[in-house]
């Protein structure tokens, strides 16, 4: 049943893991579930900084546990390792109860990155055994001119004369900088120029030259100003120099940004709970507000919507813990997860609140803040449009020029991810090659709507073949990111049906999906034709790819029917 897909507290039980990672979900959900709604909601309208949970996790091991590589474990220490599949699990459920919760995990896995891609034999102790007292961690990388344009940082440090530097500047939007036992913080040298003399350092917001500022958002999150004065950087506090700090931040953020997709996938689990119960109990002029056509049509886009975020990420944890020197695939299905899944989150929530429009805003409804944190996702690590430009690097590969590879299994083995901490030399995109996405398509060509999706993939191939943008045009970005939009969808549908093959989905919801995606084309392909630079035959090419989805009332009536048993399936105990 497709709604065995959504996060359900009562029932989870992720046996598909190892006895410890099975345990220590259990646990987290456990612990949320024993604080209840009211609990809950008050810490976030009071902006209560996470103590007690971080506290949890302490006691219980979780961030050690789960953010330790194999690498770094000690002797003995077997449940320790880099493992993509939990950490989305997890990512999944710190969503589900609570953004701020996530927030405090996800940069400490920022944090950690420039750490774990050390060859700091230092270093890596220093964060094993803070992970081991429960500490956080944080990611000093923007700073308030520039944000995270790591070109132009203003972190200098001068060199001490002892092997060592003196740092001083300021960082802006860190999470965690309030408390974090090691602060990852990029600068430059002030005696070298260029990218030669970039460094990556490691601070303790503890010392006296660490200067906290203030808490810039007005949230539970303490996302940091902070300002080092004069502070001591010695031999064993640097991570990285050179090209190498560089690339570290690059792929800290590859890392990171993959986290985002299932904290919105967890968010919009338990608005939907709300949401449909709510609908399904409201009468208005004496039927359920569930009666109204435009109500079920709303209600069942959202849940194949949310369906869709849920294969579409699932079947990238394959790919992200699969890749090597020679398989980079994940490059392009890591900015898909963070801009495509997190925006169809804002969708999914969008469609709700429409139908219980004033209820979402209730304040002792998890709704309201889902509809308020829903929409910060999409925002970090990269907006939706750097994202987009950095698809746009792999659209020719990807559907014009495919490679061989071994078919990628289902990967939730306990193996370590060490790779996400070799990735290399941020750069060579261009190269990255792909499998053939027409396989998956034509495992489900008997579907109309997968058919008739499938045309317009193909129509997109062709505009790439003989309507692509001139060189001209390719210096105007915003025709660019219509086509990105085009492109991300033919991505998308690929690994939903390569997941939905894996775990035998069932086709009445996969077609109904695939309906909403039709759909969705056409809209972007309108988009493309009304661009101020479109020329003739591309407007002539996007109108022709716009295509009706196939209606089929019994289908429709099915998936409704899944959508409906959500209504009283799950309420946190208040």
């Amino acid at each position: 049943m497709a709604d065995a897909l959504l996060f359900n507290p009562r029932t989870y039980d992720p046996a598909h893991f190892d006895p410890e990672t099975r345990r220590l979900l259990r646990a987290t959900v456990d612990w949320f579930e024993e604080r209840g709604k009211r609990r809950l909601i008050e810490d976030y309208r009071t902006r209560a900084w996470l103590g007690d949970f971080l506290a949890f996790a302490a006691k219980e091991g979780l961030f050690a546990t789960f953010l330790t590589p194999a690498s770094a474990a000690a002797d003995g220490e077997s449940g320790k390792r880099w493992d993509t599949a939990r950490i989305a699990a997890l990512n999944e459920i710190l969503g589900f109860y609570g953004l701020d919760y996530w927030y405090a995990w996800q940069v400490t896995i920022l944090g950690l990155g420039p750490v774990w891609q050390s060859d700091n034999p230092a270093a890596r102790a220093r964060a094993t055994e803070l992970l081991t007292q429960g500490e956080v961690f944080a990611f000093g990388l923007s700073e308030k001119a520039h944000g995270a344009d790591i070109y132009s940082t203003d972190m200098l440090l001068e060199p001490d004369g002892t092997g060592g530097f003196r740092a001083t500047g300021s960082k802006y939007y860190i999470g965690n900088g309030n408390s974090a036992g090691l602060v990852s913080v990029f600068g430059r040298r002030t005696d070298v120029e260029g990218p030669d003399g970039y460094v990556f350092f490691a601070a303790d917001s503890r010392h006296p030259a660490y200067h906290l500022v203030k808490n810039v958002v007005d949230s539970s999150k303490y996302v940091s100003e902070f300002r080092l004065e004069d502070y001591p950087v010695t031999p064993q506090d640097v991570l990285h120099t050179g090209r190498a700090a560089f690339d570290a931040a690059l792929n800290t953020v590859n890392v990171g940004k993959f986290n985002l997709c299932t904290a919105s996938i967890g968010i919009c689990e338990h608005a939907m709970y709300e949401a449909v119960t709510h609908a399904q109990n409201r009468i208005l002029y004496g039927r359920p507000v569930t009666a109204f056509p435009h109500v079920r049509r709303e209600l069942t886009d959202a849940y194949v919507r949310l369906v869709g975020m849920k294969l579409f990420s699932d079947r990238a944890v394959d790919y992200f813990r699969t890749a090597g020197p020679d398989d980079r695939r994940y490059l392009l299905f890591n900015p898909m997860t963070k801009m495509k899944v997190t925006t169809e989150g804002e969708k999914v929530i969008d469609l709700m609140w429409d139908v219980i429009a004033a209820k979402g805003f209730e304040k002792d409804k998890y709704f309201a803040q889902a509809a308020v944190e829903i929409r910060g996702l999409p925002k970090l690590e990269g907006t939706v449009h750097v994202n987009l430009a950095l698809i746009l690097k792999f659209l020719r590969n990807h559907l014009l020029d495919p490679a061989a590879y071994e078919p990628v299994p289902t990967r939730l083995d306990a193996a370590d991810d060490g790779f996400l901490f070799r990735q290399g030399a941020a750069r060579g995109l261009g190269a990255v090659r792909f499998h053939d996405w027409r396989p998956a398509y034509d495992a489900y060509a008997h579907l109309p709507n997968v058919a008739r999706f499938r045309e317009q993939a193909d129509a997109l191939c062709e505009f790439v073949r003989t309507a692509a943008p001139d060189e001209e045009q390719s210096r105007d970005l915003d025709l660019l990111l219509a086509v990105g939009l085009l492109f991300a969808l033919v991505v998308h549908g690929q690994l939903i049906l390569e997941q939905a093959a894996l775990t035998g989905l069932a086709e009445d919801v996969l077609d109904e999906l695939f309906a909403v995606l039709v759909r969705d084309f056409s809209t972007h392909a309108i988009e493309l034709h009304g661009k101020d630079s479109a020329t003739e035959e591309q407007q002539r090419w996007a109108l022709d790819a716009v295509r009706r989805p196939a209606v089929d009332a019994a289908r429709s009536e099915s998936v409704w029917q899944r959508v409906e048993a959500l209504s009283g399936a799950y309420e946190m105990r208040p």
